[in-house]
């Protein structure tokens, strides 16, 4: 038969002390005369006595977690390879520290918001990540009513108690842009995430900028929700037009390795007859043929920093915003130059 797991009483018992000194040596209160702390951690040693997590939230009124609702169609969120990286960082941070992530996944926003209403009334989390940041998000007020910490992926729009941890995603699009202007495209079009979501009309901006910078006109530009399908259809419609692009920017790695699927079945040579770049720095995208031109980003990194930050911010330090190194593009076989003429190549 399994050993019970030993207990305060146990340890109590083997030091020769009461529980109640017990319980304040082993929460590192004041009141217990250094020779007995160290008879008290010995004989806790010995048994193998180690604190049970549910007894230590309801001593201090803890949940010793973090929320994550993700509001994404599940779909999404399996081909995108930011959250699992995201999650790991986070985990990184969390396991370490005794602490659990609860994750829900949720279909829009008025559920999202219900999401984290009940979160912090069954006293679930003790903070929460508010990631995907949109324009009016509602999340930030929610927070700031429910009372409960977080920290926000980006700087939100408008003014926020909450501390942020943001990385430079519009450094990415635009080298990537002045990359391909370097090569020699002209004609260069974008696939945009969602404009609702700021890190998706920031990323259209930066597109737009840089085209601005080098004298061309943005014209075309396809909204899709960062779907991998999305970016196979967008590749498609942006390809049948009288004109159609040399390049296409992607404002994420499964959408641009789907478009550049979606090329090569219809005949076109990557990147003899198109340039493709995505976001992310997947690790798939350096191994697919050709290996993909990308903008890397270290989602890990983010997860780890935003949940230190969440922590500090649970311990009633101030830790203030934090700014991660910017997303920086790395070139592979994807991208060459502009074919001559651009118009002599296969018609989808």
């Amino acid at each position: 038969m399994p050993t019970e797991r030993p207990t305060i009483a146990d340890v109590a018992e083997r030091a020769g002390v009461s529980k109640g000194l017990v319980s304040f040596a082993l929460n590192d209160r004041p009141g217990v005369a250094p020779q007995t702390r160290e008879r008290i951690l010995a004989a806790a040693r010995e048994l193998g006595w180690q604190p049970s997590l549910r007894a230590r939230a309801l001593s201090v009124n803890r949940a010793f977690a973090l929320g994550l609702v993700i509001t994404r169609d599940p779909e999404i969120i399996t081909g995108d390879p930011f959250y699992p990286s995201f999650i790991a960082g986070v985990e990184r941070e969390l396991a370490p520290a005794g602490q659990a992530l609860v994750l829900s996944v949720v279909p829009d926003e008025e559920a999202e918001l219900a999401a984290y209403r009940k979160l912090v009334a069954d006293r679930r989390v003790d903070g929460i990540f508010i990631t995907d940041l949109r324009h009016d998000d509602a999340r930030i007020a929610l927070a700031e009513e429910l009372g409960v910490p977080a920290v926000t992926l980006g700087r939100p729009e408008g003014p926020s108690p909450f501390p942020a941890v943001s990385m430079d995603d519009r450094a990415g699009i635009e080298a990537a842009v002045d990359h391909l202007v370097g090569l020699g495209h002209r004609s260069i079009a974008h696939v945009a995430g969602p404009a609702r979501m700021l890190h998706g009309s920031r990323r259209r901006k930066a597109f737009e900028d840089a085209m601005a910078r080098a004298g061309l006109r943005a014209t075309m530009v396809v909204e899709t929700d960062f779907r991998a399908a999305d970016g196979a259809r967008a590749t498609r419609d942006l390809l049948a037009r009288h004109e159609d692009p040399t390049a296409i920017v992607y404002a994420n790695d499964p959408m641009a390795i789907a478009g550049l699927g979606f090329a090569q079945r219809a005949g076109l040579r990557v990147p003899e007859h198109l340039s493709i770049t995505g976001f992310d720095g997947s690790d798939i995208a350096e191994h697919i043929y050709p290996a993909l031109s990308t903008v890397a980003t270290d989602a890990v990194s983010w997860g780890a920093v935003a949940a230190r930050v969440l922590l500090q911010e649970i311990a009633g330090e101030n830790p203030g915003d934090t700014d991660l190194p910017p997303a920086r593009f790395v070139p592979r076989e994807s991208t060459g130059r502009r074919p001559e003429p651009p118009t002599r190549r296969p018609r989808t």
